[in-house]
C-alpha cells in the first residue's frame, strides 16, 4: 500500500492523534526503536508509514507498512526533523491485579510534564519497579507522543495504572510500606531500609505531594543533599530513590 497525499483521510486521523484524547485506544508512535520496541512487548500495531528506502527495516510488520514520502512523515509527526518511519499503535489495557503480587510500585500523583514522565518510566524500568500508578485527575496523559518519545522504548515494559479516588489506593495498598518523599521529612534517604512490599509516592515539581498522600503514608523520607540547592528536578529524584529502595 501507498500513500503520498497529504489529504488523505487516513494522514488526517493520524494527525489528529498528536493531539490525542484519553479516552483513545490509537496511540502515536515516531521512530524506529519506539515501534519495534512497542511490537516487540506485544503492542498491537495498526499500521507504519515509511518511505521506500527505510522499509526493509520494518519487516517484522510487514504487512502493516504503508509506503510514504518525507512531506507525509511530516505532517503525521510530532517532531521537528521527521523520523524515519510513524506508526500508530493499539493501547493495551493490564489488569489490577497484578498489583496483589508486586512489591515495588511507584505512585506519581498530578505529573504533569510528558518529558518528566518518559523519563521516569524509563528510570522505572532500569530499577525494577513491578507497576506505576497515576494518582488524581490531572496527570499528563501517559500516550503523549512525547512521554512515549523520552521513555526510549520503556513505556511498554511496566504496567501503569490510572486511580483518582483514595479509597480505592487503600484497597489496593492496605498491607503495603506507603512512602511520602518529602521535603520536611527528618528521615534520610540515606539511612532509610525499606520493608517490601512498598510503594513509593512523589508529587509534582510544583506542588509536591497532597495532605491527603501524606496522610495514606506510612513513611516519609528526604533526599540528603547541599543546602545550597532547593530541590531537584523530579525525575532525578525518582532516579535517586528508586535506586537506593529498590536495587
Amino acid at each position: 500500500m501507498e500513500i503520498t497525499s497529504l489529504n488523505n483521510p487516513l494522514v488526517k486521523d493520524i494527525v489528529k492523534l498528536q493531539h490525542r484524547k484519553k479516552n483513545t485506544n490509537k496511540i502515536l508512535l515516531e521512530g524506529y526503536k519506539v515501534i519495534y520496541e512497542a511490537f516487540a512487548s506485544g503492542i498491537d500495531i495498526d499500521c507504519v508509514f515509511v518511505t521506500s528506502e527505510k522499509a526493509e527495516e520494518y519487516d517484522f510488520v510487514s504487512d502493516k507498512i504503508i509506503l510514504t514520502t518525507r512531506a507525509v512523515l511530516k505532517k503525521i509527526s510530532t517532531t521537528e526533523t521527521a523520523p524515519e518511519a510513524v506508526g500508530v499503535g493499539i493501547k493495551r489495557q493490564f489488569d489490577k491485579d497484578i498489583l496483589k503480587t508486586s512489591q515495588r510500585v511507584l505512585l506519581l500523583e498530578n505529573i504533569k510534564d510528558p518529558g518528566n514522565l518518559g523519563t521516569i518510566l524509563r528510570t522505572a524500568a532500569a530499577f525494577n519497579v513491578d507497576a506505576i500508578i497515576l494518582y488524581g485527575g490531572d496527570s499528563v496523559d501517559l500516550y503523549n507522543p512525547k512521554t512515549i518519545r523520552s521513555s526510549v522504548g520503556n513505556l511498554w515494559k511496566i504496567p501503569v495504572f490510572e486511580v483518582r479516588e483514595i479509597t480505592e489506593l487503600n484497597s489496593l495498598f492496605e498491607n503495603f510500606t506507603r512512602i511520602a518523599t518529602l521535603p520536611r521529612s527528618k528521615n534520610y534517604l540515606k539511612d532509610y531500609r525499606v520493608k517490601f512490599p512498598c510503594l513509593v509516592m512523589f508529587g509534582s515539581e510544583a506542588e509536591g505531594l497532597s495532605e491527603e498522600l501524606v496522610d495514606f503514608s506510612t513513611d516519609d523520607l528526604k533526599i540528603e543533599m547541599s543546602e545550597d540547592v532547593e530541590s531537584l528536578n523530579l525525575s532525578v529524584s525518582c532516579a535517586v530513590v528508586l535506586y537506593k529502595l529498590f536495587l
